[in-house]
């Protein structure tokens, strides 16, 4: 006798329909194993991308964009973990499923526990090669993993990295198997808000503004094949005023090598160049070249070609760039402003923290992440400031090719020395051990590294407030003189030292002028905080804070464009710059202008956006 049996997996997104004999039931559990291997765990709000999330289909988005390579195989889906105790040499025995990319205390990854600093997270699963990858190395990359990790490929130590927010890839050919399947073992400490390491607003006990601890892998994990001489990383540094484009390349093996860089234009080559290894390669591009803003976000994409010594293309890889240029200048009035393409402008966007209700650092998908962007555009913003957090490759491409300029917070961690913000700081500098400041040196190192070639990057935030805050002239110094092609706000809303290119207050609910620097840009870096909490739509029912409440789209809107209306009257008398607080409700928080499952918009967006576009446009002239 047989059965028709109809399996949905997973939020009823997936189906399979079979026929299946009554007599093996062996088989039948089987499959119904398969079909309940993941869900998401916890009962929290969630948002609706949340519903189409699969191990099958989980982040399938190419990872890197500004690097790409025809050739890659995602390790993202499901893996196995264990939470053991931090001296365990291995975890004895598998646990679970966990679904990658996503953080083990988040709803997605299936799992929703906490690990903390006395236990270690680790994960293994097994992967085949692609027969045509035979005689190339493999390089196994990784997103960002949590924070400190050690990495293992069929038992053999393929190396590790420390740093919760940046990419990293190790060669692994060496450890893999001639044929059939390899085996991955990945072992994570994160000890959250009891180290010293870089963890922005993560604590072990959330409570107010203080979120969810975020530990293990959280961004997509994938292999590529690369000849023995590859291109490992690149530079690019648009020039407007002298019309020029300089890519350095950084290649394995780079001994009598050559670089070719061709930059197109709707898929016409309009500039090329070339160099020998170790010397950039300089572009003069044509004349007339588009410029790169809000209104016009012109990007020309890149090919980077490395020619081995006999001739031969070695390797070759994809990127982009954009001609724009952030500066500062003095208006006619002898205000200090903000500059893009050497014309003044109001630099004016939401607080983004980039936090989920079922991801927590993680967008549920890809779509899902950059619909944040695409509201803020849609208000009438021109900016972002990410905010202790750093984000997916994809999610700057994605700010890139559509107008948002980005400032840049480095995740705060350790402590700091108290907050003093409403004069120039005199009290003592925090003290750190030498392995907190080596590691933050490191790690501001890294994320600067990995996102200098994104063009919407305008500004390097190495502090915010007093969190963490150390040495402040001196990282400020050296951040300068690493990218000098952008501006540095030494510590947004902090203790203010005359470094840098910005003062930045921070004043809450409304703008403020309290200080003024007469040498340096003056932005109001944090303001707003309207909270409304929306029943139904809340991370927890009874306990939600903000700086002040409304119950209504239409009584948040009037505060906010009160607020906006002031703000114009603080540009007229020097602020060149604002940042509103902030995109979504974030876990206890209620002042987002969404909240934070992104069911529901807060805000009149029609008024919103004029008054914001107010803003944007108030030095302009337009």
């Amino acid at each position: 006798m047989w059965l028709t049996v109809r399996i949905y997996l997973n939020y009823k997104n997936f189906i399979i329909t079979m026929k299946l004999r009554l007599i093996p039931a062996a088989l039948f559990l089987a499959v119904t194993a398969v079909a309940s291997a993941w869900t998401p765990a916890g009962d929290r709000i969630r948002t609706t991308w949340a519903e189409s999330v699969t191990p099958e289909n989980v982040w399938q988005e190419y990872p890197r964009p500004i690097m790409e390579r025809t050739q890659w195989k995602n390790l993202n889906g499901l893996w196995q973990y264990a939470i053991v105790p931090e001296k365990a040499l291995t975890p004895g025995e598998w646990q679970g499923d966990i679904l990658v990319p996503f953080a083990v205390e988040s709803s997605l990854s299936g799992v929703g526990k906490t690990v903390g600093r006395d236990q270690a997270l680790w994960y293994t699963r097994t992967f085949t090669v692609p027969s045509e990858w035979k005689g190339e190395d493999i390089m196994l990359n990784f997103g960002a993993v949590d924070w400190k990790c050690d990495v293992w490929v069929n038992d053999i130590k393929v190396g590790g990295h420390t740093g919760g927010y940046t990419p990293f890839s190790l060669n692994i050919t060496s450890a893999l198997k001639a044929k059939g399947e390899n085996t991955v073992t990945v072992r994570v400490f994160d000890p959250s808000d009891r180290g010293y390491q870089p963890r922005g607003k993560q604590v072990e006990r959330p409570d107010g503004i203080w979120y969810t601890p975020v530990t293990g892998i959280w961004q997509t994990v994938w292999l590529e094949p690369v000849a023995k001489r590859h291109i490992e990383s690149l530079r690019t540094l648009p020039n407007i005023d002298r019309g020029t484009v300089t890519v350095n390349v950084n290649a394995a093996s780079p001994e009598g090598t050559v670089n070719e860089v061709k930059v197109l234009d709707g898929g016409k080559v309009v500039a090329t160049a070339k160099s020998v290894a170790g010397e950039p390669v300089q572009i003069v591009m044509p004349e007339g070249f588009k410029l790169w803003s809000p209104d016009e976000p012109n990007i020309y994409d890149m090919e980077i070609t490395l020619y081995a010594p006999d001739g031969k293309v070695a390797d070759k890889v994809k990127s982009y760039t954009a001609m724009r240029k952030f500066s500062t200048h003095r208006d006619k009035n002898g205000i200090k402003r903000i500059q893009l393409n050497n014309k003044d402008l109001f630099q004016f966007g939401p607080l983004d923290q980039g936090w989920w209700p079922d991801g927590l650092y993680t967008a549920p998908t890809p779509e899902a992440m950059v619909y944040d962007v695409e509201k803020t555009k849609d208000w009438g913003f021109n900016m972002i400031r990410k905010h202790v957090k750093v984000e997916p490759a994809t999610w700057y491409t994605y700010c890139d090719r559509n107008g948002i300029i980005v400032w840049q917070d480095m995740p705060n961690g350790d402590n700091g020395p108290g907050w003093n913000n409403r004069t120039y700081y005199d009290g003592p500098e925090a003290r750190r051990s030498a392995e907190s400041e080596a590691n933050y040196r490191r790690e501001w190192k890294e994320i600067i590294d990995a996102l200098y070639n994104y063009p919407s990057i305008a500004v390097w935030v190495p502090f915010n407030e007093a969190w963490g805050q150390f040495k402040t002239p001196e990282i400020v110094e050296w951040t300068k003189e690493y990218d000098p092609s952008r501006l540095v706000n030494p510590a947004s809303g902090g203790n203010f030292y005359t470094c840098g290119d910005i003062l930045d207050l921070h004043h809450y609910p409304g703008p403020n002028m309290f200080l003024y620097d007469a040498q340096r840009v003056n932005a109001l870096g944090e303001f707003g905080g309207i909270g409304y909490p929306v029943e139904g739509h809340l991370w927890q029912p009874d306990r939600n804070w903000g700086y002040i409440q409304f119950n209504s789209p239409k009584a948040v809107t009037d505060e906010y464009v009160k607020y906006a209306d002031e703000l114009r009257k603080y540009a007229d008398k020097g602020f060149s710059a604002a940042v509103y607080t902030q995109t979504t409700d974030v876990e206890g928080e209620v002042n987002g202008l969404m909240t934070y499952d992104r069911k529901v918009i807060k805000i009149e967006e029609p008024r919103v956006r004029d008054a914001n576009r107010a803003l944007t446009n108030s030095l302009s002239g337009k």
